[in-house]
């Protein structure tokens, strides 16, 4: 078996505890181990050729960033935008698009030039008092992002096929061995898993608002923004959720994380390509991620809300709803398959997420299958244990609320980012552009902005 350093040497890259590197020079400590070692700088890439064939070796990353802006949890907060708002929430999910655009180009970039994804990167750069309290944060938020994910796996195995909402929370756990099973053949495999289940996801959503037929002209308004969001308390409530459900803090751990998959060399001009050809990875996938958020959005608006159904918020509901408004049998059928692919996607994606948190801050040496039990139990007991709680009846408003808790402990995933990227000493000559650093600090203040309006309206509600 390859230890990191063997393995991080044969994928081309120089040694990860050489403390005279340039970019270490920055940090508190070097770097040490790489992220997810057992994958690191396991899938080649091409140094010559045309720009699209290159492109074609670092197309996957960007799809797992992309699954986890649009889990169980934004299918909530979505389907409850469109139904009680109908179009006027759009240009929030348009919004946060490009802000997640913005944010996985920095992970990309973090990822590639400093050779540690964004947990090693807190770790190595700040003192314990500072980065071990951003560990339980980071944990915090994939316990809400697993409850969305759970919770929706389980509805979806529930509707499919009847499985009691507690078994099928059990069953989204086995997940774990799925990973183990497909990164032994590879890590290409997870890739090409993702990608078919968003397939699936997509044909599934083109043919439902194929059948919903909406009135286009309200959906292109819809993507232009309005005050009315800031003033209206309840809808600001529904619009923090879909920014927390699109802009997740763990992505930001992930994509930094994964993107090191590629052997993409050590030299400045390899790095500089790929990071140029990462960024074009996730932007296509973040693109593809709102064409499925807007339809989700789109297929609400314009069944419940153009009929007067408000308040539908349980997903439940929407699979026992959509069949006579959309005049068809077929149509929960495929509600029910979209739901269950992406609660399948979105556990595959935030498991390795866990996985990259907790062996990034704490440094830990396990074998796969030990580190992937404790990363994943840590995250799910707590999911499961609320989920089998509150049962049926409170699943929607558990969905919602783990969004707005994603949409708080972003901020504290946001600002470490942009201050590594944007630090030349950390960085060196693949600092961040100072027009993205720009753009990246806006991002984090209007997120921080919006989740103290957030909280001084709940407080004022109470």
């Amino acid at each position: 078996m390859l230890t990191p350093h063997k393995a991080a040497n044969e994928a081309g890259a120089a040694p990860l505890d050489d403390a005279t590197d340039d970019i270490d020079r920055g940090w508190r400590r070097p770097s040490r181990t790489p992220s997810l070692a057992e994958v690191f700088g396991s899938i080649k890439t091409r140094p010559t050729g045309p720009t699209w064939k290159k492109l074609l070796a670092f197309l996957g990353p960007g799809y797992l960033v992309a699954v986890g802006y649009m889990d169980p949890g934004n299918w909530a907060t979505s389907l409850a935008g469109g139904s009680k708002f109908g179009y006027a929430l759009l240009s929030v999910a348009l919004i946060s698009n490009v802000m997640a655009i913005i944010l996985q180009a920095l992970c990309a970039r973090l990822g590639i030039a400093s050779g540690r994804d964004l947990a090693q990167a807190c770790r190595d750069a700040f003192p314990r008092f500072v980065s071990w309290p951003l560990w339980a944060l980071t944990e915090l938020a994939i316990c809400a992002t697993d409850l969305a994910e759970v919770i929706g796996t389980a509805i979806g195995l529930n509707l499919l096929f009847g499985i009691p909402l507690e078994i099928g929370v059990l069953l989204a756990a086995l997940d774990v061995f799925l990973i183990l099973s497909m990164q032994r053949l590879g890590f290409r495999y997870v890739e090409a898993f993702i990608v078919t289940m968003l397939g699936v996801i997509a044909i599934s959503f083109g043919i439902q608002i194929a059948m919903a037929d909406p009135e286009w002209g309200k959906v292109i308004l819809g993507f232009a923004p309005t005050v009315e969001i800031v003033k209206n308390p309840a809808m600001l409530y529904l619009a923090i959720g879909i920014i927390g459900a699109t802009v997740m803090p763990h992505n930001l751990y992930l994509h930094s994380g994964i993107v090191q998959t590629r052997a993409y060399g050590r030299s400045l001009p390899e790095k500089r390509e790929a990071i140029k050809l990462a960024t074009m990875d996730s932007t296509i996938a973040l693109m593809f991620a709102l064409i499925i958020n807007a339809s989700i959005l789109i297929l609400a608006a314009s069944t419940f809300n153009r009929t007067g159904q408000v308040n539908v918020t349980e997903l439940g509901q929407v699979h026992s709803l959509i069949a006579p408004l959309l005049g068809s049998a077929f149509a929960p059928t495929l509600f029910a398959i979209a739901l269950l692919c992406c609660g399948l996607n979105s556990t595959v994606t935030a498991t390795l997420a866990g996985q990259i948190v907790m062996e990034g801050f704490l440094d830990i040496r396990l074998p796969p299958w030990a580190r992937r039990l404790m990363t994943r139990a840590v995250a799910i007991v707590p999911a499961a244990a609320v989920t089998i709680w509150y049962g049926d009846a409170g699943t929607a408003k558990l969905l919602i609320m783990s969004q707005v808790v994603l949409g708080l402990a972003l901020p504290f995933s946001i600002v470490p980012l942009v201050m590594f990227t944007a630090d030349k000493h950390k960085m060196g000559a693949l600092v961040a552009p100072r027009w993205l650093t720009v753009l990246a600090a806006i991002t984090a203040a209007i997120l921080i902005v919006l989740n103290i309006k957030l909280l001084v309206d709940l407080f004022a509600a109470l």
